[in-house]
């Protein structure tokens, strides 16, 4: 069973606050905090790219997995905000870790990417040995895009995160997955080409509400598991009001939903990687405790993703 050595984060200098944004979109900074939980977002420079975020939240994740760029067998990036059609920022992550001709696979997916690379790396460990899961969002330049939307604007920002999974050792055993797809939602949550973010934000709440909840209570149930065994729900940082409506679905207390949304806001496939690799250090995983990651977003993607601390 493949376990996870390391995670990492990248996160661009640009603090950008609820005030700043309410000045240039004409809403009141407090309606923002109200309906979102977020208080500020880091913006990426606008010569930083996607892959540079991602190389950077790579680089940090191997230093602290304490694996050069030589050992890894493969590397899958997540990110809904690449530059251009194709290629995409896996490879260029590849170069920047000078990973020589190690494959590198781009995930095209927003928000759930980091949680479906996970996924997939535990199944091609056995194969791949060490694989490095990169997802990184650049969602600043997207709700730049006229007609700016307010209610979409205010809950995106920048970063990258990073998490090595290997076949070998590890103290973090990954115990079981669980993934889902529903194309029937696909125009409710979508970004085309050269055009701004289009979210049916009524329908993507009532959706994640529901499909996040039942996904942990589903891989839970599987592993003969109950929510109040977990020690941390690890999820995609969306919402702060979503987050506390999952926890109160599967009756556990907040505090047991790690969040960070307050500081940067909604940064789609990275936000759970970020938030892994901040509780990571602290307090971080001690042996017997069970950790569950789960994500929702645009495609419908969702799913969840069970972790036991065996040292």
């Amino acid at each position: 069973m493949a376990s996870i050595l390391a995670f990492g984060a990248y996160l661009p200098e640009r603090v950008v606050t609820n005030q700043e944004l309410g000045e240039r979109l004409k809403c009141d900074p407090g309606w923002i905090r109200e309906v979102s939980g977020i208080e500020e977002r880091r913006y990426a420079a606008p010569e930083e790219s996607v892959a540079a975020m991602g190389a950077s939240a790579a680089r940090d994740c191997l230093e602290r997995a304490g694996i050069g760029a030589g050992d890894i067998g493969l590397i899958i990036v997540a990110s809904g905000t690449a530059g251009r059609r194709f290629p995409g920022p896996a490879a260029s992550i590849a170069l920047q870790l000078r990973a020589g001709q190690t494959p590198a696979i781009d995930l095209p997916m927003a928000s759930a990417g980091g949680l479906f690379g996970i996924a997939l790396a535990s199944t091609l460990a056995s194969s791949y040995g060490n694989v490095l899961v990169v997802a990184a969002e650049k969602m600043s330049a997207v709700v730049a895009r006229e007609p700016i939307d307010p209610g979409v604007a205010v809950l995106f920002g920048d970063g990258a995160g990073a998490c090595l999974i290997s076949r070998d050792g590890g103290s973090a055993r990954i115990v079981d997955q669980l993934l889902h797809s529903d194309g029937a939602f696909a125009e409710d949550l979508r970004l085309d080409f050269d055009a701004p973010l289009a979210m049916n934000g009524r329908s993507v709440i009532m959706q994640a509400s529901r499909k996040i909840p039942g996904a942990i209570s589903e891989i839970l149930a599987k592993d003969h598991k109950v929510p109040a065994e977990v020690e941390i729900f690890l999820m995609h940082q969306a919402n702060q009001n979503l987050i506390d409506r999952v926890a109160r679905s599967l009756g556990v207390e907040p505090a047991k939903f790690y969040s960070n949304i307050r500081r940067y806001g909604n940064t789609s496939s990275a936000s759970m990687l970020i938030a892994a690799s901040e509780w990571w250090q602290n307090p971080g995983p001690k042996a017997g405790q069970l950790i569950c990651f789960s994500a929702f977003g645009a495609g419908f993607h969702w799913g969840s993703l069970l972790v036991e601390c065996v040292a």
